[in-house]
């Protein structure tokens, strides 16, 4: 037996309430609170849960036997990369990305190649029929006995399913269209998210599944669904890229077996995806040879180095308040720079306007890229191209100091691979490592002492 209550929640945060608002208490959004249809359950457990489970009981963490499990690696590098080495078992992993972007592509390939090592995989579709998998699947050459197919939207029959076979990865495509049958709201609402994620997650723990999500994004990219959909999950994935660009970045922005904030980087082309090993030389390929406002920075990905390229462009405004855009910087970063330029460098940049932007489509958040952006806004405003072959790191802070950054030795060395004859440094990473061979590396203390090296050819 169970009684049925009603409340509202907000789709955004996860506020609930027991009456209507028209403006979020949590989070402050309007038209956010959608009437949800909670199910109190009087018994233990749900109707077609298991009963056959051990109970476990608290013990001291000095007496907990632990073992090694092995991860499963697939055949593409980059993804055991951002997985932290392969997959974990019994883990639960997330991925989200804009609609068309790959995120089925990607996950199919990955069957297939799970597959292809004698593991059994399910692959369950909530958006497409058996057929139309079977199309993309052969478009992709993805074809394997140990790989199944399972259209179906009924989280009891997807359990039974996964009872029946017994695979040892299962991708649900996607989460937002699977229901749980004692939950009376609709699919994609964040009471279904909710359970649905909560019963798969005991699935996966139980029987040492691991288990790919599917998740859809918001208008502003974040993941659909209640927030705690991405704490209950072990890995969260974004497929990130543009539709009028054939390359995407797989990024990690949760991982609790391996580092995070890790890329990988595919390009999509029409027999699917394709991995990119070189993504420094990728971003640079394109690069104009002695045009003012372009820099060259080494940016730290995780655990990689990948050479990207900035560019400036600084123009007298026509309007009272000049204006400040950025593609893939934080705008309030550029801002803040220009603002060190100002007031350290007398550089008079109140009537200008600023566009930055990072070439090929890239993000970067880390402090270590304040130099680069600097010497372009600076190369852009008086039209003089900085060195072709220097490369720009180091962390600028609001007295015009170059402050030092992490992993210095793996960002020069990568510039060095790409030919690049200078790396401009902050003066305290100088010592206590080796440099390559074939770049010289000259350590600055000031952005005027920067400027002047970088200006100096």
């Amino acid at each position: 037996m169970s009684k049925r209550k009603t409340k509202f929640m907000c789709k955004d945060c996860g506020y609930e309430s027991l009456r209507w608002m028209g403006r979020c208490p949590g989070c402050g959004e309007w038209n956010t609170m959608n009437e949800e249809v909670e199910v109190v359950r009087k018994g233990p457990r749900g109707a077609f849960q298991h009963t056959d489970e051990v109970q476990q009981k608290a013990v001291p963490i000095s007496q907990v036997e632990t073992i090694e499990e092995p991860r499963v690696e697939t055949e593409l590098g980059e993804l055991n990369r951002v997985l932290g080495g392969g997959i974990v078992p019994g883990s639960l992993l997330l991925t989200a990305g804009d609609p068309g972007i790959g995120k089925s592509t990607l996950l199919l390939q990955v069957s297939s190649l799970l597959a292809n090592q004698n593991h059994r995989v399910l692959y369950i579709s909530g958006e497409e029929s058996i057929r139309q998998t079977k199309l993309r699947a052969e478009r992709l050459g993805v074809l394997s006995d140990e790989l199944f197919i399972y259209a179906e939207t009924d989280l009891e029959r997807i359990h039974h399913t996964i009872d029946e076979i017994n695979p040892a990865f299962v991708i649900v495509d996607s989460i937002q269209t699977i229901h749980h049958p004692e939950v009376k709201s609709a699919p994609g609402s964040i009471t279904q998210v909710r359970e649905c994620t909560a019963e798969l997650m005991r699935i996966a723990k139980t029987k040492n599944i691991a288990i790919f999500l599917v998740g859809h994004v918001t208008k502003d990219g974040q993941i659909a669904g209640p927030r705690i959909l991405e704490h209950m999950v072990d890995t969260v994935l974004y497929f990130e890229g543009e539709r009028h660009h054939t390359y995407r970045i797989l990024r990690s922005v949760k991982n609790r077996f391996g580092s995070t904030n890790e890329i990988a980087i595919f390009e999509m082309l029409q027999s699917g995806l394709k991995e990119v090993l070189n993504p420094s030389e990728l971003f640079l390929r394109e690069r104009s040879q002695g045009g003012a406002g372009s820099t060259v920075v080494a940016s730290m990905e995780g655990t990689r180095p990948i050479l990207v390229e900035i560019q400036a462009l600084v123009t007298p405004s026509s309007f009272n308040y000049p204006k400040r855009m950025a593609t893939g910087l934080d705008q309030n970063r550029v801002s803040l720079l220009m603002a060190v330029l100002e007031k350290r460098m007398g550089m008079l940049l109140q009537a200008q306007d600023a566009y930055i932007k990072v070439a090929g489509g890239v993000k970067l958040d880390e402090p270590a890229i304040d130099l680069a952006v600097l010497v372009s806004i600076v190369s852009s405003y008086r039209d003089s191209a900085a060195g072709l072959s220097d490369c720009f790191i180091g962390e600028v802070g609001l007295t015009g100091e170059v402050r030092r950054v992490s992993r210095i030795e793996q960002r020069v060395q990568e510039a060095a691979k790409l030919g690049f004859e200078r790396a401009i440094i902050p003066s305290s990473n100088l010592g206590g490592w080796d440099y390559p061979e074939g770049i010289q590396v000259i350590g600055v203390e000031t952005v005027s002492d920067a400027l002047k090296v970088g200006f100096s050819q």
